[in-house]
């Protein structure tokens, strides 16, 4: 009997043990499905194939290993600084640039420390937190003051001008790469500072030559004065380049304008009526419209004469980009910003062939020349060509400068009915009294 029972203990232990070796088989068959073909031979054991998929494994993560070693070097000593927190704003990464330009010195990884208590920025702390709460990515550009200790450190820094490009990513990271913009800034400076110097010099020659050429037309006679007739525009056109660059520089320069409340139809009609002799020659005609639930009339605060210096090159512009019996459209309406309180926003609307493509991007540096050619409808008449501009390449932006000391907002892009250029500019609204 006890014979008996050991026989049947033991063929219910090999029984399981035989059941578990081929569920365990199973498995490993079911492993062996998700590893590539080329990796295991088929014609070997479960076990062995098991033996070759590990060791490829193990050279796949030794590889793995390695090039993240190689990324942390590249990242390490790449020019531009990277920055990454994690979801509780606690620094995980800063790369050589970011902690030489951020002024990082005693951070040390798998600390406690916030971010903002390792880099007193609070301009980049809200790009971190605004980029984690809204899961796009953002940039910004702003002056960095390097923390100091006492007031003769505070005087003895320079800030820094930098831009910070942001990204979100998993699990609530946030990864900032963040450029020197200083230099760039500097050169700028230097080039415009030159650039006044140089138009400052030139301004008294050209009109001396431009009134001894206005001089010789009146005298001469003959071949010789069509020589001279044609000298005076190009004399005219210098002079107007260095009076543009001019004021150009000023603007800059001003830093704060005399306001007032200004009624904006008045003003746009008033730059139209000195319009409306080029406007009738081709036949072009203006229209303005005020959209929105405000009946009274717009109002907007700032510079008189700035500002209608702005609609006269926009309308001006307007003007010469239009096909014969084109309509201009100026349409107004009063907005609210958040954080910027009530603009008025105006869009110039023309019928012309628009910008390029290839311009918008550019069409407010100074002396920027598009081609005309490329900003053509391919729908439109063949026979209406673009006018080539003879202007001084400098009145989108002085329009950009004015707008911008008035703390407002310009943008260029095509209207997508008329197919022609559409300026939107954004100013604060004032009340009339």
């Amino acid at each position: 009997m006890e014979a008996v029972a050991f026989l049947v203990g033991l063929a219910v232990g090999a029984g399981a043990i035989a059941w578990q070796a081929r569920r365990q088989r199973h498995y490993w068959q079911r492993l062996l499905s998700q590893v590539p073909a080329e990796v295991t031979q088929k014609d070997l054991s479960v076990q062995s194939q098991m033996r070759q998929a590990l060791t490829h494994l193990s050279h796949c993560k030794a590889e793995a290993e390695a090039q993240l070693v190689m990324y942390e070097q590249v990242l390490e000593l790449a020019p531009i600084g990277y920055v990454q927190v994690d979801a509780e704003n606690h620094p995980l990464i800063f790369n050589q640039e970011a902690r030489s330009l951020l002024k990082v010195s005693d951070w040390r990884p798998g600390g406690d420390r916030l971010f903002l208590e390792v880099v007193r920025s609070y301009e980049l702390d809200l790009l971190i937190q605004q980029t984690r709460y809204q899961q796009q990515s953002y940039h910004r550009e702003w002056q960095f003051f390097p923390h100091a200790t006492d007031a003769d450190e505070i005087i003895s820094q320079n800030p820094q001008t930098l831009k910070a490009y942001s990204l979100p990513l998993p699990d609530g990271d946030v990864g900032v790469f963040v450029e020197n913009r200083q230099v760039l800034l500097e050169l700028t400076q230097s080039r415009d500072r030159w650039m006044s110097d140089l138009a400052h010099e030139l301004r008294t020659p050209l009109t001396s030559i431009q009134l001894v050429v206005e001089t010789l037309v009146e005298r001469l006679d003959g071949p010789m004065r069509g020589w001279v007739e044609r000298l005076l525009p190009e004399t005219q056109r210098l002079v107007s380049l260095v009076q543009d660059w001019l004021e150009l520089s000023h603007i800059e320069r001003q830093g704060t304008l005399t306001t007032e409340a200004i009624h904006l139809q008045d003003l746009i009609e008033s730059v139209w009526q000195t319009l409306d002799p080029l406007a009738h020659q081709k036949s072009v005609y203006f229209s303005y419209r005020q959209s929105g639930e405000f009946a009274q009339p717009l109002a907007v605060e700032g510079d008189n004469s700035r500002l209608y210096r702005v609609f006269l090159n926009l309308l001006d512009n307007a003007i010469r980009y239009s096909p014969p019996g084109g309509t201009i459209q100026v349409q107004a309406q009063r907005i609210s910003r958040s954080q910027q309180g009530d603009r008025v926003q105006i869009q110039v609307i023309d019928e012309g062939s628009g910008f390029a493509v290839a311009d918008l991007p550019h069409v407010f540096e100074r002396l920027y020349r598009g081609d005309p050619g490329r900003g053509r409808n391919p729908e439109a008449d063949p026979n209406v060509t673009s006018p080539t501009s003879t202007g001084s390449g400098l009145g989108l932006a002085i329009v950009k400068q004015i707008i911008l000391a008035h703390n407002g907002t310009i943008h260029a892009d095509n209207h997508p009915k008329t197919g022609g250029a559409c300026l939107t500019l954004e100013l604060p609204a004032a009340t009339l009294s």
